[in-house]
């Protein structure tokens, strides 16, 4: 059976129709900083998509950073400390 058919043959309730999907995208081109600035509103959903991995890629990248960073800093302060208590309050 042809992908075409199964689709047809999917419920209406949990088909999502072109529309939707393009004002997901466009939703989704609006929360990258990256492409919000672009004057070009006219992206390829394929690239929205690209871009939002890379962004979520470097947002990882950047929480494990600060992750390294408040270690070595929980590491190197006195426990019992006001540092390190403010710290931890603030991890919590």
């Amino acid at each position: 059976m042809s992908s075409r058919r199964s689709r047809s043959r999917q419920s209406s309730s949990s088909r999502i129709s072109d529309d939707q999907i393009t004002e997901l995208i466009t939703k989704l081109q609006q929360l990258i900083p990256e492409l919000r600035h672009r004057r070009s509103d006219k992206l390829s959903a394929s690239k929205v998509l690209q871009e939002t991995c890379n962004y979520i890629r470097n947002l990882h990248r950047e929480v494990d950073d600060l992750s390294d960073r408040l270690s070595a800093l929980l590491a190197s302060t006195d426990s019992d400390s006001p540092e390190a208590a403010i710290i931890r309050s603030l991890l919590m």
